[in-house]
């Protein structure tokens, strides 16, 4: 009999099916190094609460910048950033999205780099709301949970503002799309030259 090992496909998670496995590496150890050093710091690294609470802070940190600026940006292609109007104090969020869909010669969206991206961005919020969870029926120290607090407020802000991204940029392509596709473009054109030369 023969023993075939399955290739893993497109797809499949495994990073070495990556467009960009260093940026995806960096992304997931970023993300899993807040995780761990939170709940472990204090039994395997270091007796000190506070050195603890620091470095999970700068790793919290850390992840929230790489997210936001580059591994959105290179493994899903989107982008975000908060604007304040300096006149009104109005904020207002902006979004950016790369065309992923090759048709207009840019990248091709890589299916492992988009599962990996998007489980691990829903995934870290739901595992900071278990710890927080987790600390208030260990009636932890409140510090404890100001770090829960702080976690929390940083990964669910990249989640929302990549999910609107990402709504944001499928909406737009849907409307490029019917506009150069031709259906929308072609019928107006074809609509008025029609009027045009039939006078």
């Amino acid at each position: 009999m023969e023993n075939r090992v399955q290739q893993p496909k497109q797809g499949d998670l495994h990073w070495r099916l990556s467009s960009h496995p260093i940026t995806l590496l960096f992304f997931l150890g970023f993300r899993m190094s807040s995780l761990l050093i939170y709940l472990f710091g204090l039994w395997l690294f270091t007796s000190s609460f506070v050195l603890v609470f620091i470095v999970t802070m700068l790793l919290l940190a850390a992840d929230f910048y790489y997210l936001k600026n580059i591994a959105g940006r290179r493994l899903v292609g989107l982008r975000w950033w908060n604007e304040v109007d300096t006149a009104t104090g109005d904020s207002h969020w902006v979004f950016e999205s790369q065309d992923r869909s090759g048709d207009s010669g840019g990248p091709v969206q890589n299916a492992t780099d988009k599962r990996f991206f998007w489980l691990a961005l829903y995934a870290q919020p739901g595992l900071w709301v278990g710890l927080a969870i987790f600390a208030l029926v260990r009636l932890e120290s409140p510090i404890w949970l100001s770090l829960n607090a702080i976690a929390l407020i940083l990964t669910i802000t990249n989640t929302l503002a990549f999910s609107r991204c990402d709504k944001f940029s499928q909406a737009s392509n849907l409307a490029s799309s019917a506009m150069y596709s031709g259906g929308i473009a072609k019928s107006l054109a074809g609509g008025m030259f029609s009027r045009l030369f039939r006078r």
